[in-house]
């Protein structure tokens, strides 16, 4: 898509990011905008974050490594699983270093160590919300087949773990254990 598209479209979504002509003028309602923007991402990871641990601190350590199925992933493996492929694909379509290139995590981690991989990611991702600029925030990236802009990465990956905390929430049941309430956004 090109840039002046996308403009038009992100002026008229009601998300007010770019009142102006050109990404490159940088006056101070463009600046709130991109801190408004910032502090939503944050938000969000946050959020994502306490609803995700509420999920993994409900399986007993001794069932991280339950699967249903012979072909699916472990309990252990579906977090990890999120852990490098959100850090990848971040890394991959912005300038960030990606923080575990050249890490291999095990398949199957603990309970305390996948956990503690998790935590991890959700503070590179808030990181990477603040050092990103604006320009490279609204700068447009191939997701997908998409052209989106980097700003919107952040919620694909978001949805891409939301998909493996459902399926999650199916491994606490089949675990005998009884979800905790839903917490919505």
């Amino acid at each position: 898509m090109k840039r002046s598209k996308f403009i038009k479209r992100i002026s008229a979504s009601g998300f007010g990011l770019i009142p102006i002509v050109g990404l490159n003028a940088c006056n101070s309602t463009e600046s709130q905008d991109v801190d408004k923007l910032k502090e939503e991402l944050i938000a969000a990871w946050r959020r994502s974050e306490k609803i995700t641990l509420i999920s993994m601190e409900q399986m007993p350590p001794e069932s991280y490594t339950f699967k249903y199925a012979e072909e699916a992933m472990t309990f252990s493996e579906q977090w990890r699983h999120c852990v490098v492929y959100t850090c990848g694909q971040l890394a991959s379509r912005t300038s960030l270093e990606n923080p575990y290139k050249d890490i291999k995590l095990p398949v199957q981690m603990p309970k305390e160590e996948v956990i503690g991989e998790i935590k991890k990611m959700y503070a590179y991702m808030r990181a990477s919300v603040e050092k990103l600029s604006g320009e490279e925030l609204l700068s447009m990236t191939d997701f997908g087949g998409d052209d989106i802009p980097v700003w919107r990465l952040f919620y694909a990956l978001e949805n891409h773990i939301i998909h493996h905390r459902g399926q999650c929430v199916v491994y606490l049941r089949l675990s005998g254990v009884i979800p905790k309430g839903y917490y919505g956004w």
